[in-house]
């Protein structure tokens, strides 16, 4: 159940980046035809894209941490036996949600101090800005936990224990090649 809900949470944040980077495109792009064709612009167009590509980074960054997407190595860790894999992997995740409190924590700090400042062009709070952290450190958190419970109750399997991609090759078929068997060697 919980697993469902951070599924559709995810979409979710999907969508709404879909909306982000549709947004700015037509700023950017109609703010530039206006200032060429009628020695004109939209006042917000600057302003509101930068807050859309923070919010929408933010957003990728909870779909990735749900994915599994950010990339690593286990140069180390795929060597061990299942019990020092577990063991890693449980320390990274203590490690994380400790990185997470510490980012909402200081976003936090940030959207109160700034909650009665007003950004220049849009006049709106500041503090809508660094919400988006408050939100990353909240979202991840909340998967980082669930990994985490599922790692020490032992439901998570020891394909899942290497929670890394070293790069996006590693999901396409025959993208691996033992080594010194390239296909120029």
């Amino acid at each position: 159940m919980v697993q469902t809900v951070l599924d559709r949470y995810c979409r979710l944040l999907n969508v709404a980046m879909v909306a982000c980077l549709a947004a700015m495109v037509v700023l950017v792009f109609g703010n530039v035809v206006l200032r060429y064709a009628l020695n004109t612009g939209i006042s917000i167009s600057d302003e509101l894209s930068r807050w859309l590509f923070v919010w929408m980074t933010f957003m990728g960054a909870v779909v990735a941490v749900r994915e599994h997407g950010h990339l690593g190595t286990d140069f180390l860790v795929g060597r061990l036996p299942v019990i020092g894999k577990k063991i890693f992997l449980g320390v990274g995740h203590v490690a994380m949600l400790f990185i997470c409190w510490l980012l909402f924590s200081g976003a936090l700090e940030q959207v109160k101090i700034n909650l009665t400042t007003t950004s220049a062009a849009m006049e709106v709070s500041v503090g809508w800005f660094y919400a988006a952290g408050v939100m990353f450190a909240v979202s991840a958190a909340a998967m980082l936990l669930m990994d985490f419970l599922r790692l020490i109750t032992g439901r998570m399997t020891d394909g899942e224990l290497v929670a890394i991609q070293e790069s996006e090759e590693t999901g396409r078929e025959g993208s691996h090649a033992a080594p010194g068997k390239g296909p120029t060697q």
